[in-house]
């Protein structure tokens, strides 16, 4: 069994039941990833995977989308003896806050934890390309199963494939099953 999915598995982060997705979609099944981010010591753990992928890679900056990417940007940037920072929302749209900045052509690592449609991290790459930036990488715990290709090397940790639906199509819906919305981002 794949060593990141034991650890999900041990701390309880795979869920089961009727969920939306920060997406908008819904699925069976929801992967907690702040179950795993809790402890520093898995983090530590699952993050130095992703130092070996990148050891080929010459990097400036890591940058995670809030708030799955929070922790993770700031223990790859740890790892990897680098600045670290996160992006924001604020209006609806990823933006750098708090006086951080990407310089031009920085080489920057994004990281998040969980992709499904890959939205919020192709947002982070378009923010850092705004910037001046390059995304030489993106590195994610968990991918849902997405077709996300960001047309840069993608390193995750465990790929899962599970069914999610469109709101007007979701099975669950329709069997009357009550919808959890545990995600970061409440949709409207």
């Amino acid at each position: 069994m794949n060593e990141t999915k034991r650890l999900l598995e041990e701390v309880g982060a795979i869920l089961t039941g009727h969920f939306q997705l920060t997406s908008g979609r819904h699925s069976d099944t929801y992967i907690q990833c702040a179950r795993v981010l809790e402890n520093p010591l898995t983090t530590e753990k699952l993050v130095s995977k992703w130092v070996d992928m990148l050891q080929d890679l010459p990097c400036d900056l890591v940058i995670g989308p809030a708030v799955g990417g929070i922790i993770l940007s700031y223990e790859l940037g740890k790892q990897l003896g680098k600045k670290a920072i996160f992006a924001e929302r604020q209006e609806g749209q990823l933006t750098l806050r708090r006086s951080f900045e990407i310089e031009p052509h920085h080489r920057v690592v994004v990281v998040e934890d969980v992709v499904t449609t890959g939205g919020s991290v192709l947002e982070t790459i378009d923010l850092v390309e705004k910037n001046g930036g390059e995304v030489i990488a993106v590195c994610s715990l968990v991918d849902r199963g997405s077709d996300f290709e960001p047309g840069i090397p993608y390193y995750p940790l465990l790929k899962v494939q599970v069914d999610s639906y469109s709101p007007e199509n979701c099975v669950l819906c329709k069997e009357g099953k009550p919808i959890d919305v545990p995600g970061s981002r409440k949709l409207k």
